[in-house]
């Protein structure tokens, strides 16, 4: 984040939304907070994202931090907004797509374990919080009904920048951008039905592994201690959007 001007700020949401950052490119609520708070007494924010989503809570809290500013918020899907990233996008005031950018919206989904009773109440929880996303997009989206919206849901839908604008998601659509869209391969595979444009540039960029930890510098008790920690999040609920 920075100041463009002495009355707005610049905000660049590139990369995963996460509770623990593994690496720079992640995006916390806590670090946002600092971050949006040492933009000071701003009366506008332009707000551009190019990520895959990830963590859920951590991204209804800068949603509702954005949503909440006295600042009036412009957003700019500059390539990617998916998942979660796509609730947070809806906090603008207004809302810019590129024309070769996309905009994706789905159901959550979880990692979890335990007991018949204990998924039942896991479920009843991604149920919630798909309500609590579905807010987001109906209060933007005006030209669709919820049952609509239900349906793209379901079906894993990726939006371009002319179909998010008939639907009412975004307000204008703008040239097309350079910037290429930030999904990882494991989102690549996790997603249902990713653009085959997107897919081939995961490819050719070489970024078949997403090594997520750094491996210059490190050493190697603490690459151990990574692993570790990383292997064990696998038995935790893990929700995502």
């Amino acid at each position: 984040m920075k100041k463009k001007a002495q009355n707005k700020g610049e905000i660049y949401i590139y990369g995963d939304i996460v509770s623990t950052k593994w690496d720079d490119s992640g995006v916390t609520a806590i670090d946002f907070k600092k971050e949006l708070d040492s933009l000071g007494n701003v009366n506008e924010i332009d707000v551009h994202i190019n990520s895959a989503g990830g963590n859920v809570f951590e991204g209804h809290v800068i949603y509702n931090m954005l949503k909440t500013h006295k600042a009036k918020i412009n957003v700019y899907v500059d390539a990617l907004a998916a998942s979660i990233a796509s609730v947070i996008a809806m906090s603008g005031d207004t809302i810019f797509m590129h024309k070769n950018s996309f905009l994706m919206i789905h159901n959550s989904w979880i990692i979890t374990m335990g007991n018949s009773k204990e998924l039942r109440e896991t479920a009843d929880l991604l149920d919630k919080t798909d309500a609590s996303s579905n807010h987001a997009y109906l209060d933007k989206a005006t030209n669709i009904s919820e049952e609509e919206l239900k349906q793209l849901l379901e079906a894993e839908t990726w939006l371009t920048a002319d179909e998010a604008l008939e639907k009412g998601f975004i307000d204008e659509i703008l040239g097309a951008n350079q910037t290429v869209a930030s999904i990882s391969q494991e989102n690549a595979q996790r997603f249902k039905t990713v653009p085959d444009d997107i897919k081939k540039d995961i490819v050719s960029k070489g970024n078949v592994e997403n090594i997520e930890i750094p491996l210059k510098n490190i050493s190697e008790e603490e690459m151990f201690q990574r692993k570790t920690i990383k292997s064990k999040a696998k038995n935790i609920n893990l929700l995502y959007k």
